[in-house]
Protein backbone atom coordinates (compact mmCIF):
# COMPACT_ATOMS: atom_id res chain seq x y z
CA UNK A 1 0.00 0.00 0.00
CA UNK A 2 1.47 3.03 -1.33
CA UNK A 3 1.02 6.82 1.23
CA UNK A 4 -1.64 8.10 -0.73
CA UNK A 5 -3.83 5.05 -0.22
CA UNK A 6 -2.64 4.77 3.69
CA UNK A 7 -3.92 8.19 3.87
CA UNK A 8 -7.43 8.02 1.85
CA UNK A 9 -8.06 4.79 4.20
CA UNK A 10 -7.93 7.51 6.83
CA UNK A 11 -10.39 9.32 4.85
CA UNK A 12 -12.62 6.62 4.39
CA UNK A 13 -12.41 4.88 7.69
CA UNK A 14 -13.78 8.77 9.01
CA UNK A 15 -16.50 9.36 6.59
CA UNK A 16 -18.19 5.90 7.56
CA UNK A 17 -18.47 7.62 11.10
CA UNK A 18 -21.28 9.80 9.26
CA UNK A 19 -23.75 6.93 8.66
CA UNK A 20 -27.16 7.51 8.68
CA UNK A 21 -26.46 10.92 9.95
CA UNK A 22 -25.30 12.88 6.66
CA UNK A 23 -28.41 11.96 4.38
CA UNK A 24 -29.08 13.24 1.77
CA UNK A 25 -25.38 14.49 1.82
CA UNK A 26 -22.40 11.49 1.28
CA UNK A 27 -19.97 10.25 3.71
CA UNK A 28 -17.16 12.31 3.60
CA UNK A 29 -13.91 12.29 5.22
CA UNK A 30 -10.50 14.39 5.15
CA UNK A 31 -7.00 14.54 6.31
CA UNK A 32 -4.16 16.87 5.91
CA UNK A 33 -0.86 15.99 5.81
CA UNK A 34 2.47 17.55 6.54
CA UNK A 35 5.64 16.23 5.38
CA UNK A 36 3.84 12.41 5.58
CA UNK A 37 2.13 13.18 8.76
CA UNK A 38 -1.29 13.91 9.54
CA UNK A 39 -1.93 17.35 10.77
CA UNK A 40 -5.73 17.41 11.51
CA UNK A 41 -8.33 15.23 10.22
CA UNK A 42 -12.48 15.60 10.19
CA UNK A 43 -15.48 13.73 8.80
CA UNK A 44 -19.05 15.34 7.79
CA UNK A 45 -20.79 14.48 11.19
CA UNK A 46 -24.33 15.68 10.28
CA UNK A 47 -26.67 17.09 7.36
CA UNK A 48 -26.85 20.75 7.50
CA UNK A 49 -23.27 20.97 9.20
CA UNK A 50 -19.66 21.82 8.73
CA UNK A 51 -17.88 19.17 5.49
CA UNK A 52 -15.23 17.34 6.12
CA UNK A 53 -12.65 19.67 4.99
CA UNK A 54 -13.79 22.36 6.73
CA UNK A 55 -13.31 20.37 10.29
CA UNK A 56 -10.10 18.88 8.82
CA UNK A 57 -8.36 22.01 8.08
CA UNK A 58 -9.86 23.94 11.50
CA UNK A 59 -8.22 21.15 13.55
CA UNK A 60 -4.85 22.64 11.90
CA UNK A 61 -3.62 24.05 14.95
CA UNK A 62 -0.74 26.00 12.69
CA UNK A 63 -2.29 27.02 9.54
CA UNK A 64 1.17 28.32 8.20
CA UNK A 65 1.81 24.64 7.33
CA UNK A 66 -1.67 24.32 5.32
CA UNK A 67 0.91 26.34 1.91
CA UNK A 68 3.10 22.72 2.67
CA UNK A 69 0.60 20.17 2.58
CA UNK A 70 -1.73 18.14 1.17
CA UNK A 71 -5.59 17.44 1.92
CA UNK A 72 -6.80 14.02 1.18
CA UNK A 73 -10.53 13.68 0.73
CA UNK A 74 -12.77 10.74 0.31
CA UNK A 75 -14.82 12.67 -2.18
CA UNK A 76 -14.62 15.88 -4.18
CA UNK A 77 -14.75 19.63 -2.64
CA UNK A 78 -18.32 21.05 -3.56
CA UNK A 79 -18.17 23.82 -5.27
CA UNK A 80 -21.30 25.12 -4.94
CA UNK A 81 -23.43 27.05 -1.93
CA UNK A 82 -25.89 24.70 0.00
CA UNK A 83 -26.26 24.50 3.81
CA UNK A 84 -22.14 25.77 4.09
CA UNK A 85 -19.91 27.66 1.46
CA UNK A 86 -18.13 25.23 -1.31
CA UNK A 87 -15.07 23.72 -0.11
CA UNK A 88 -13.05 24.17 -3.50
CA UNK A 89 -13.09 27.65 -2.08
CA UNK A 90 -11.85 27.24 1.20
CA UNK A 91 -8.97 24.95 -0.53
CA UNK A 92 -8.12 27.82 -2.72
CA UNK A 93 -8.09 30.50 0.14
CA UNK A 94 -5.69 28.80 2.60
CA UNK A 95 -3.01 28.05 -0.54
CA UNK A 96 -3.12 24.14 -0.20
CA UNK A 97 -0.66 23.03 -3.11
CA UNK A 98 -2.21 19.70 -3.35
CA UNK A 99 -5.29 17.83 -3.53
CA UNK A 100 -5.48 14.06 -3.47
CA UNK A 101 -9.40 12.69 -4.48
CA UNK A 102 -11.00 9.47 -3.95
CA UNK A 103 -13.48 9.89 -6.85
CA UNK A 104 -15.93 12.83 -8.03
CA UNK A 105 -18.85 13.83 -7.22
CA UNK A 106 -22.07 12.33 -9.07
CA UNK A 107 -24.17 15.26 -7.77
CA UNK A 108 -24.94 17.72 -11.19
CA UNK A 109 -24.42 20.66 -8.68
CA UNK A 110 -20.68 19.46 -8.79
CA UNK A 111 -19.62 17.33 -11.41
CA UNK A 112 -16.15 17.86 -11.66
CA UNK A 113 -16.65 21.80 -11.21
CA UNK A 114 -14.93 21.36 -7.96
CA UNK A 115 -11.52 19.75 -9.23
CA UNK A 116 -11.61 22.71 -12.06
CA UNK A 117 -12.08 25.36 -9.59
CA UNK A 118 -8.94 24.32 -7.99
CA UNK A 119 -6.87 23.59 -11.15
CA UNK A 120 -7.30 27.26 -12.12
CA UNK A 121 -5.21 28.18 -9.48
CA UNK A 122 -2.56 26.17 -9.76
CA UNK A 123 -3.09 23.25 -7.45
CA UNK A 124 -2.63 19.70 -7.70
CA UNK A 125 -5.12 17.17 -8.16
CA UNK A 126 -4.59 13.43 -8.05
CA UNK A 127 -7.71 11.50 -8.53
CA UNK A 128 -8.45 8.09 -8.11
CA UNK A 129 -7.41 6.60 -5.30
CA UNK A 130 -9.26 4.21 -3.38
CA UNK A 131 -12.01 5.26 -5.88
CA UNK A 132 -13.76 1.70 -5.82
CA UNK A 133 -14.13 2.02 -2.11
CA UNK A 134 -15.33 4.93 -2.34
CA UNK A 135 -18.08 4.44 -4.23
CA UNK A 136 -18.84 1.21 -2.11
CA UNK A 137 -18.99 3.76 0.45
CA UNK A 138 -21.57 6.25 -0.83
CA UNK A 139 -23.67 4.27 -3.04
CA UNK A 140 -26.59 5.23 -1.81
CA UNK A 141 -25.63 8.86 -2.80
CA UNK A 142 -24.73 8.03 -6.10
CA UNK A 143 -27.54 5.91 -7.69
CA UNK A 144 -29.92 8.56 -5.72
CA UNK A 145 -28.15 11.33 -8.13
CA UNK A 146 -27.48 9.35 -10.98
CA UNK A 147 -30.14 7.01 -11.01
CA UNK A 148 -32.96 9.59 -9.88
CA UNK A 149 -34.26 7.41 -7.54
CA UNK A 150 -33.68 6.11 -3.83
CA UNK A 151 -30.84 3.18 -3.51
CA UNK A 152 -33.55 0.20 -2.46
CA UNK A 153 -32.46 -2.56 -0.51
CA UNK A 154 -35.03 -5.25 -0.13
CA UNK A 155 -35.01 -7.06 3.38
CA UNK A 156 -37.41 -10.27 4.70
CA UNK A 157 -36.87 -13.41 7.26
CA UNK A 158 -37.77 -16.95 5.83
CA UNK A 159 -37.79 -20.17 7.41
CA UNK A 160 -35.36 -22.80 6.91
CA UNK A 161 -37.19 -24.54 4.90
CA UNK A 162 -38.31 -20.93 3.02
CA UNK A 163 -41.53 -19.35 3.93
CA UNK A 164 -42.21 -16.00 5.14
CA UNK A 165 -44.94 -16.13 7.29
CA UNK A 166 -47.56 -19.06 8.46
CA UNK A 167 -51.13 -19.25 6.47
CA UNK A 168 -53.63 -17.21 8.49
CA UNK A 169 -57.21 -17.21 9.24
CA UNK A 170 -58.93 -13.78 8.18
CA UNK A 171 -58.84 -12.70 11.84
CA UNK A 172 -55.07 -14.27 12.91
CA UNK A 173 -53.04 -10.89 13.09
CA UNK A 174 -49.55 -9.93 14.46
CA UNK A 175 -46.32 -10.60 13.53
CA UNK A 176 -44.89 -14.54 13.26
CA UNK A 177 -41.05 -13.96 14.45
CA UNK A 178 -38.93 -16.68 12.61
CA UNK A 179 -35.26 -14.67 13.53
CA UNK A 180 -34.30 -14.66 17.53
CA UNK A 181 -34.73 -11.91 19.50
CA UNK A 182 -31.57 -10.43 19.05
CA UNK A 183 -31.80 -10.26 15.05
CA UNK A 184 -34.18 -7.67 15.83
CA UNK A 185 -32.07 -4.76 17.55
CA UNK A 186 -29.60 -6.17 13.88
CA UNK A 187 -32.94 -4.78 11.91
CA UNK A 188 -33.86 -1.92 13.84
CA UNK A 189 -29.88 -0.68 12.90
CA UNK A 190 -30.62 -1.25 9.37
CA UNK A 191 -33.17 0.93 9.71
CA UNK A 192 -31.68 3.93 11.23
CA UNK A 193 -29.21 3.76 8.69
CA UNK A 194 -32.01 4.27 5.64
CA UNK A 195 -33.80 7.65 5.05
CA UNK A 196 -36.84 5.48 4.09
CA UNK A 197 -38.78 2.29 5.42
CA UNK A 198 -41.32 0.98 3.34
CA UNK A 199 -43.86 -1.54 3.50
CA UNK A 200 -47.61 -3.18 1.88
CA UNK A 201 -50.90 -2.51 2.68
CA UNK A 202 -50.96 -6.55 3.76
CA UNK A 203 -48.30 -5.79 6.38
CA UNK A 204 -49.93 -3.06 8.09
CA UNK A 205 -53.02 -4.41 7.96
CA UNK A 206 -51.88 -8.71 9.77
CA UNK A 207 -48.61 -6.93 11.55
CA UNK A 208 -49.44 -3.47 12.88
CA UNK A 209 -45.72 -2.44 12.87
CA UNK A 210 -44.79 0.97 13.82
CA UNK A 211 -41.59 0.90 11.39
CA UNK A 212 -39.25 2.89 14.01
CA UNK A 213 -35.71 2.07 15.65
CA UNK A 214 -37.10 1.91 19.15
CA UNK A 215 -34.78 -1.49 19.58
CA UNK A 216 -32.10 1.10 18.76
CA UNK A 217 -30.79 4.58 18.86
CA UNK A 218 -30.58 6.75 15.94
CA UNK A 219 -33.36 8.40 13.64
CA UNK A 220 -36.68 7.02 12.37
CA UNK A 221 -37.16 6.77 8.68
CA UNK A 222 -39.85 8.34 7.12
CA UNK A 223 -42.57 5.82 6.52
CA UNK A 224 -43.69 4.88 3.25
CA UNK A 225 -47.27 2.29 2.29
CA UNK A 226 -48.10 1.10 -0.80
CA UNK A 227 -51.99 0.67 -0.13
CA UNK A 228 -54.37 0.66 -3.43
CA UNK A 229 -56.98 1.22 -0.87
CA UNK A 230 -55.92 2.95 1.85
CA UNK A 231 -55.44 1.95 5.25
CA UNK A 232 -57.06 2.42 8.49
CA UNK A 233 -56.77 5.62 10.17
CA UNK A 234 -56.15 3.72 13.65
CA UNK A 235 -53.07 2.23 12.22
CA UNK A 236 -49.63 2.41 14.34
CA UNK A 237 -47.84 3.91 11.24
CA UNK A 238 -49.66 7.42 11.63
CA UNK A 239 -48.83 7.42 15.15
CA UNK A 240 -46.80 10.32 14.45
CA UNK A 241 -43.56 8.98 15.61
CA UNK A 242 -42.05 9.55 12.25
CA UNK A 243 -43.06 11.10 9.11
CA UNK A 244 -45.19 9.03 6.99
CA UNK A 245 -47.00 8.58 3.17
CA UNK A 246 -49.43 6.33 2.27
CA UNK A 247 -49.52 5.33 -1.66
CA UNK A 248 -53.23 4.78 -3.03
CA UNK A 249 -55.90 4.88 -5.41
CA UNK A 250 -58.96 5.98 -4.19
CA UNK A 251 -60.64 9.34 -5.26
CA UNK A 252 -62.08 9.98 -1.65
CA UNK A 253 -58.97 9.92 0.00
CA UNK A 254 -57.13 12.29 -2.16
CA UNK A 255 -55.59 15.82 -0.57
CA UNK A 256 -55.80 13.80 2.76
CA UNK A 257 -52.75 14.89 4.92
CA UNK A 258 -50.25 11.99 4.91
CA UNK A 259 -52.04 10.50 1.54
CA UNK A 260 -50.50 10.47 -2.22
CA UNK A 261 -53.07 9.53 -4.52
CA UNK A 262 -51.84 8.24 -7.99
CA UNK A 263 -53.88 6.55 -10.97
CA UNK A 264 -50.70 4.93 -12.33
CA UNK A 265 -47.70 2.55 -10.84
CA UNK A 266 -47.78 2.49 -6.73
CA UNK A 267 -44.63 1.54 -6.86
CA UNK A 268 -42.72 3.99 -9.27
CA UNK A 269 -44.90 6.72 -7.62
CA UNK A 270 -43.45 6.04 -4.32
CA UNK A 271 -39.76 6.15 -5.55
CA UNK A 272 -40.50 9.41 -7.21
CA UNK A 273 -41.67 10.77 -4.16
CA UNK A 274 -38.87 9.51 -2.66
CA UNK A 275 -36.48 11.21 -4.98
CA UNK A 276 -38.64 14.59 -5.04
CA UNK A 277 -38.14 14.56 -1.14
CA UNK A 278 -34.58 13.97 -0.95
CA UNK A 279 -34.82 10.49 -0.18
CA UNK A 280 -31.51 8.83 -0.97
CA UNK A 281 -32.33 5.12 0.42
CA UNK A 282 -35.29 3.35 1.51
CA UNK A 283 -35.51 -0.63 2.80
CA UNK A 284 -38.42 -2.35 1.93
CA UNK A 285 -39.77 -4.56 4.76
CA UNK A 286 -43.12 -5.77 2.99
CA UNK A 287 -44.90 -8.62 2.84
CA UNK A 288 -44.48 -11.45 -0.15
CA UNK A 289 -46.57 -9.38 -2.82
CA UNK A 290 -44.75 -5.97 -1.93
CA UNK A 291 -41.28 -7.86 -2.68
CA UNK A 292 -42.33 -9.56 -5.16
CA UNK A 293 -43.27 -6.49 -7.31
CA UNK A 294 -40.23 -4.82 -6.47
CA UNK A 295 -38.10 -7.86 -7.59
CA UNK A 296 -40.26 -8.68 -10.92
CA UNK A 297 -39.75 -4.92 -11.80
CA UNK A 298 -35.96 -4.83 -11.17
CA UNK A 299 -36.35 -2.20 -8.54
CA UNK A 300 -34.30 -2.87 -6.19
CA UNK A 301 -30.20 -2.86 -5.70
CA UNK A 302 -29.56 -4.77 -2.72
CA UNK A 303 -31.34 -7.70 -0.56
CA UNK A 304 -31.12 -8.77 3.14
CA UNK A 305 -32.07 -12.24 3.55
CA UNK A 306 -32.21 -13.43 7.04
CA UNK A 307 -33.02 -17.18 7.44
CA UNK A 308 -34.00 -18.30 10.76
CA UNK A 309 -33.85 -21.52 12.64
CA UNK A 310 -37.69 -21.65 12.73
CA UNK A 311 -40.09 -24.07 10.34
CA UNK A 312 -43.48 -23.15 9.23
CA UNK A 313 -44.92 -26.66 7.70
CA UNK A 314 -47.59 -24.85 5.88
CA UNK A 315 -47.45 -21.13 4.85
CA UNK A 316 -46.58 -18.09 2.56
CA UNK A 317 -43.16 -19.06 0.62
CA UNK A 318 -40.02 -16.29 0.36
CA UNK A 319 -39.31 -14.76 -2.76
CA UNK A 320 -37.56 -16.83 -5.25
CA UNK A 321 -33.92 -15.79 -5.54
CA UNK A 322 -31.84 -18.91 -6.39
CA UNK A 323 -31.16 -17.54 -9.31
CA UNK A 324 -29.44 -15.02 -7.62
CA UNK A 325 -25.38 -15.55 -6.22
CA UNK A 326 -25.09 -13.77 -2.83
CA UNK A 327 -22.18 -11.75 -2.58
CA UNK A 328 -21.43 -13.03 1.11
CA UNK A 329 -23.42 -14.75 4.27
CA UNK A 330 -22.90 -13.80 7.13
CA UNK A 331 -23.99 -15.41 10.64
CA UNK A 332 -26.02 -13.58 13.38
CA UNK A 333 -26.46 -15.58 16.58
CA UNK A 334 -28.57 -18.60 15.08
CA UNK A 335 -29.94 -16.92 12.06
CA UNK A 336 -28.02 -16.24 8.40
CA UNK A 337 -28.17 -13.08 6.39
CA UNK A 338 -27.30 -13.33 2.91
CA UNK A 339 -26.48 -10.62 1.30
CA UNK A 340 -27.40 -9.87 -2.79
CA UNK A 341 -26.44 -6.97 -4.93
CA UNK A 342 -27.70 -6.27 -8.49
CA UNK A 343 -25.56 -6.39 -11.08
CA UNK A 344 -25.55 -2.99 -12.85
CA UNK A 345 -22.84 -3.75 -15.59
Amino acid sequence: MDHHESFMNRCLFLAKKGKGLVAPNPMVGAVVVHEGRIIGEGYHHQYGGAHAEVNAIAAVENKDLLKESTIYVSLEPCSHHGKTPPCADLIISHQIPRVVLAMRDPNPLVGGRGIDRMKKQGIEVIEGVCEKAALELNRRFITFHQEKRPYTILKWAESVNGFMDIDRDADQKGVFWITAPGTKVLVHKWRSEEAGILVGANTVEIDNPSLTVREYHGKNPVRMVIAPNGISSDAAILNGEAPTMVFHQREELKGKESHFYTEGDLIQAALNWAFENGIQSILVEGGATTLNSFLKAGRWDEIRRLIGKTEIKKGIPAPDIRHLRPMNQDEFGPDRIYTYRKDKA
